[in-house]
Order: structure tokens, then sequence, then C-alpha cells
């Protein structure tokens, strides 16, 4: 019967040595003849040198004469004759390659009890090796795993045999939420406002809450600031959960804020969407236009010693009371467009109406959001209403059509189109990146 065919493996099993020492520098000597850094191949092979050619025979030196002084003609001294010796064989030694410099070691010797024990110490006071410092030559960087299309099914398919690595489109998702998700040093504000209700601005304060809570360590704020029965708890929780809860607004915690002095109590006049944390608008009409820029101040200030990030959702206009108080504390805007000509218009108004009282940086750095609500025909030319708001702000980001954000009811990441969810997420980002 014919013996089992031996499989041929490149590696060969190491040769046991003495002492850990001596094992770690043959290891090392191999990693750097793997590198290129001189070790021959028989070294690498684990041939000792003696076995490729004959042992060079022993020559006895001639003993040291007396020192010559200076400017005298040296007389070399008589050696004495001795009998013929036979050449004495070395034994084979492997030689060992010097870590730092390539240069061959002296050959290694037997060791004795006591080399053992200094070589234990010697290891014990080494710096640590290199596999505990850079693992990465000892590890093969793993590939991210890819989502969906053809690389994730053929990941899937193979059980992770075959990984293609993300494509162009997962990199640059991945990207943005690498920039939403940026450390912050502080607490910061964005106000998202609007000279034309109905234009896709509530909906874009929950979008953007929800997808900063998605990807943010911290749960981000949104306030309502609308002085007219503004509905951004009811776009983020439902219109029903809303009536079913205790509808705490932002009249009910500035009666009691100075009896606010920690998370836990503030809380209480707060309603959560997921990690998204709201503060609801005043509903009664009476009183819903009584906020003032004084009392938006106390409830920022309040704010921004608990959340890194906080949304104000304005309301339309910005000549109402509180609008001067939101404009001083903001660090950066959401200007919400719609592909309608009198929406583009009224967006360039707002911009130049902040740049001519006092805001000029915050119009220069705003975030101009186009929203398609209505899925305008198409005699209306979206790209030269684009481009006409690009080069007047520090960036354009339109949102497309999408009947979670059309129907002006309960606003939720799940049912939105990818495009949609895309957009909110470069909102997000642009955002973030305003605070950096």
């Amino acid at each position: 019967m014919p013996a089992a065919a031996t499989p041929n493996n490149s590696r060969t099993a190491p040769t046991r040595r003495s002492s850990w020492a001596e094992a770690a520098a043959v290891a090392d000597a191999q990693a750097e003849t793997d590198a290129g850094t001189g070790v021959s191949e028989a070294s690498a092979a684990g041939v000792p040198e003696a076995r490729l050619a004959p042992a060079a025979p022993a020559v006895p030196s001639a003993p040291a004469g007396p020192a010559v002084p200076p400017g005298e003609a040296s007389v070399p001294s008589p050696v004495p004759a001795s009998p013929p010796t036979q050449p004495v064989a070395q034994p084979a030694t492997k030689p060992v390659t010097s870590r730092r410099g390539g240069v061959p070691a002296e050959p290694s010797t037997p060791p004795s009890n006591v080399t053992r024990q200094a070589a234990k110490l010697a290891a014990a006071d080494a710096p640590l090796s290199d596999f505990v410092t850079g693992p990465g030559s000892f590890v093969r960087q793993q590939k991210p795993r890819p989502r969906g299309g053809f690389r994730g099914a053929l990941y899937a398919m193979t059980g992770g045999a075959i990984n293609l690595g993300p494509g162009p489109r997962q990199r640059e998702e991945d990207e943005l939420g690498r920039r939403i998700s940026r450390q912050l040093q502080g607490s910061y504000n964005t106000a998202v406002l609007s000279l034309k209700g109905g234009i896709g601005k509530t909906s874009t304060t929950v979008g953007v809450g929800l997808t900063l809570a998605e990807y943010r360590g911290d749960a981000p704020c949104a306030i309502d600031a609308n002085p007219d029965s503004g509905d951004l708890v009811e776009r983020a929780l439902g219109e029903g959960i809303y009536q079913q809860s205790s509808p705490r607004t932002i009249t009910d915690l500035l009666k009691n804020i100075e009896s606010v002095d920690s998370l836990t109590a503030l809380a209480r006049y707060m309603h959560h969407a997921g990690r998204l944390h709201l503060i609801a608008g005043e509903q009664d009409p009476e009183v819903s236009d009584s906020l003032t820029a004084e009392e938006y101040l106390r409830i920022r200030k309040l704010i921004s010693g608990y959340y890194s990030v906080a949304l104000t959702d304005c309301g339309t206009g910005v000549t109402h009371n509180a609008m001067s108080g939101i404009l001083q504390s903001a660090d950066n805007l959401v200007i919400a467009a719609g592909y309608a000509v009198s929406g583009a218009k009224r967006a360039r108004s707002t911009l130049q109406w902040l740049a001519s009282h006092g805001y000029e940086d915050l119009a220069r750095n705003a975030i101009v959001v186009i929203t398609d609500k209505d899925e305008v025909s198409s005699r209306v030319d979206k790209d030269a209403i684009e481009e006409h708001l690009a080069g007047i702000c520090r960036q354009l980001i339109a949102v497309p059509h999408d009947r979670g954000v059309a129907d002006g009811d309960l606003v939720t990441l799940d049912v939105l189109r990818p495009e949609t969810r895309r957009a909110y997420k470069e909102i997000a980002a642009a955002i973030v990146d305003g605070y950096v």
C-alpha cells in the first residue's frame, strides 16, 4: 500500500533551542532574513554553514613578543617548533544576525547553567518584542465587511471567505458617519429657519436630529421655538403618542427653570424620540408668541450644560421676539427652501437679511436645504435654482421627494427612502463640520 503523500509546506518546523533567548534571537534573525536584511539562504532554511563547506583548519597563533620601543626595528622572535597536529574540526554553528545592524554575531557556544541564568535575566530586562509593540507585521489587516450590493452578496454566499471590501458608495457613507460622530469640545447650536412655511423646515429638523442621534455617542437636543404652535414633537413622536404623554412645553420649563439642576430634573420637561431629546413648543396661541430673546437664552444656557449638539426649530420669519436670541447663540444656520420659485427667492432674501443685520458670518456659512416636498413639475428648472443658491452659502443639499416627509405626519428614518436618509446624513455632517 503506497505511503500517504506528505503535504508540501513551505514553513519547516523550528529547531528546538536550549534557551528562550537563543530561540528569540534565531526567530528575529529569521524575520529579518524574510525582510531582506542579508542573511544567507542556507541560514534561513536552518542548514548549518558547516554542512555546506568543510571547516577551516585551526591555525595556532604565535605568542606575542616583548614590546618594541618606538623607532627601533622589530626583530622576529623565534617560534619553537612543535610537532604537527591534525586539524581539529570546529563544531557546526549557525550564525546569528544582529537585529540592529545586520552584522553576524559571534557563534554561540553550548550554554552552561550560568549562561542560561544570565540569558533569563537579560530577557526579563529586555524591551518588549516586536510582536507586542508592532502586531501589524504578524496580523494581516482585515478588510471592512461590505454591506449590500454585489460585494455584500458575495461575502454572504462565501461565508466571508471572499471579502472584496466596501465599495465606493459604502466608503462614502462610512465617511459621512465619521464626520457626524466626531467628538466635540463644548456645546453647539444650529438654528433651522425660513421665511416661508410648509417647505420642509420642521421635517428637516426632525430628520437631521434623528440622524445625529443615530451616529453620535451623545444624544442631541431639539428645541421648538416656533411662535405659531410648532409641531416639532408631533413630527418626531406622532400626534397620538404626544397627546397621550404629559404635554410639557417650553413654557413649563421656563416657569421652573431655577429648580432644574440636573439632567434628571431636565428630563421631566423633555420628550424622547429614541435618542433624540426634544423640548415642545407652546401650543396655546395666546402665549405662544410670548417667548422672548432673553427667555430663549436662558433655555439655551441650560441646555448647553448637558448637550453638545442642539437644533432649534425657529418657525417662520426672522423678526419674532425670540429670533435675536436664537441668532445670537447660533453657531451655524440651516436655511430651508423649496424648488418653487417663491421658495428659492425667500431663501435668498433670508440670507440677504442676515448679511445686512449683523449676521454676515452666519449667512456666509449657512447650509441651504432644498426639499422637493411638493414634487414640482418639470417646468421648474431645479438645476438653475440650485446653481442660483449654491453661490451664496457654504453648502447646498437637496432632499428628494419622499412621502415620509411630504405627508406632514410622523418622520421616522426607517420609512424614508435611502436617498432621503443620505441627504439627512449630508446635512448632519455639514452641521458638525461647522463646529470644528
